[in-house]
């Protein structure tokens, strides 16, 4: 009979206690709150205003474009640059770099959303897009605040911690943006909903103004690294002053990032991080916002989607979280980021089959759903604590930035066409092909760990059982 030694089980069981006491660390809780603040304008804008715009009898297709105003989050990396480096008046002395522009981020996302609750459907779609798409700024400006706190703030060994709270927090955010406003839209109308989910944005607020900036830190490497690009600079000393300045300023904060990325992993192999983070999330992104319009197709009501999809679904994607992060801790980010994309291709699949159903079963939702959110817990957590790893502490904001704008980007475009291939195929179909969109993702990681000599592609040695 194979087993562990007694040592290596205390051993064991040591760790697994370590990793759970790491969750009642001060930043960790933190993260939870300011994870709960990145994922409401989310679902608001993208997931939320779907169920509202079909319920007012705006086509599926033109529901499809929409998603388009996510986009701002895929060129975020353009904006992150000025994150990293300009200091707000006032607020920087206040609050530091890192929290003032989450401050800044939070308090536009309220407004937004107050904006949009004013929002008329049948009356103005443009007025709807603008609003959403001010939403979308102020969220894609917090995100790469709070992208860079949770790298800077923390050590490495609380990477998966911070991941599976920050996640933690987003899923709790789903809920309540999700079941939370589709409940109060039954009741009191969307108008309300929006109003009532700009107020939760000041659980954010609260949590930036009570926790604390991270140390700066910067290695001697990317000065090094800097400088050169500066030295390269001053060669241009004939150009005009403002012109010169602007142009430093662009090579220090953009293309330095950039240098400092290839150069720590090479070309090759950075050109395959970039495509895998580019893949990763394209069955998330495109079945997302098609999901609200197929329960209410599929013949549910506002408030069975709320309780079964929303509420009960909460509970697997909060379990999916926990365990995600237990995956990244004790096996790799690696094994966790198969085990995620694994499961959300078979809970696609489980939604084909929900959607060959004649009629519509609580049953056969709560289940689908389950196995959804339980899923997209790991997926999600996974990817965060690997990509967090990929970055360098010169510029955590840009280069975090850049790779989930690139996981985002090409699920943004793709997600935009949703509706009509919905409308070509019908929704059995839709999400067999959501659920392949995964196998792109799956086959570059194997690469990756086929042919990188770093370890943060190498699938983790367990130890040998010993005979007894």
């Amino acid at each position: 009979m194979n087993k562990l030694p007694a040592a290596d089980a205390r051993g064991a069981k040591s760790n697994w206690f370590a990793a759970a006491l790491a969750y009642g660390d001060p930043r960790a809780i933190s993260m939870l709150f300011l994870g709960f603040s990145s994922g409401l304008p989310f679902m608001l804008v993208f997931n939320t205003l779907s169920a509202w715009l079909r319920q007012s009898g705006i086509d599926r297709a033109t529901i499809g474009m929409l998603a388009w105003v996510g986009i701002v989050l895929t060129i975020k990396f353009l904006w992150a640059p000025i994150i990293d480096r300009v200091r707000l008046p006032l607020l920087y002395s206040l609050l530091g770099r890192r929290r003032s522009w989450m401050l800044v981020g939070q308090v536009g996302v309220i407004a937004g959303l107050v904006v949009l609750s004013r929002a008329e459907p049948t009356v103005s779609i443009l007025y709807i897009a603008l609003s959403a798409l001010a939403v979308a700024f102020f969220e894609t400006t917090q995100d790469i605040a709070v992208d860079a706190w949770r790298i800077e703030v923390a050590p490495a060994e609380l990477r998966g911690v911070m991941a599976a709270t920050y996640q933690f927090g987003y899923r709790i955010a789903v809920m309540v943006a999700s079941a939370g406003a589709l409940w109060i839209a039954a009741d009191h109308g969307w108008h309300v909903a929006y109003l009532c989910m700009a107020a939760m944005g000041g659980v954010g607020i609260v949590a930036t103004l009570c926790t604390r900036e991270p140390e700066a830190r910067t290695p001697q490497e990317s000065v090094m690294r800097e400088q050169r690009v500066i030295d390269w600079m001053e060669h241009r000393r004939h150009w005009p002053a403002p012109l010169r300045r602007v142009g430093a300023h662009f090579v220090s904060a953009v293309v330095s990032p950039l240098i400092d990325f290839f150069a720590r992993f090479g070309s090759k192999l950075a050109l395959a991080i970039l495509v895998f983070a580019s893949t990763y999330r394209l069955t998330d992104y495109v079945m997302g916002v098609m999901a609200n319009p197929f329960y209410l197709d599929h013949g549910y009501t506002l408030k069975q989607i709320a309780a079964v999809v929303k509420g009960y679904g909460l509970v697997a994607s909060l379990v999916g979280v926990l365990v995600g992060g237990a995956i990244v801790a004790r096996l790799g980010a690696v094994r966790a980021l198969i085990v995620g994309s694994v499961m959300v291709m078979l809970s696609n699949i489980g939604f084909s089959i929900l959607a060959t159903t004649t009629a519509p079963t609580l049953i056969g939702l709560a289940a689908a759903n389950s196995l959804d959110n339980l899923a997209l817990g790991i997926h999600g957590t996974a990817l965060v604590a690997f990509l967090s790893g990929l970055t360098s502490a010169s510029y955590t904001a840009t280069q975090y930035a850049l790779l989930s704008s690139l996981y985002a980007l090409p699920g943004k475009v793709l997600m935009g066409t949703s509706g009509f291939v919905v409308e070509a195929i019908g929704y059995p179909r839709f999400f067999l092909y959501t659920a392949s969109l995964s196998l792109p993702a799956l086959m570059v990681l194997y690469w990756l760990t086929r042919n990188s000599r770093t370890t943060l592609f190498a699938l983790p040695q367990t130890k040998s059982s010993s005979v007894s």
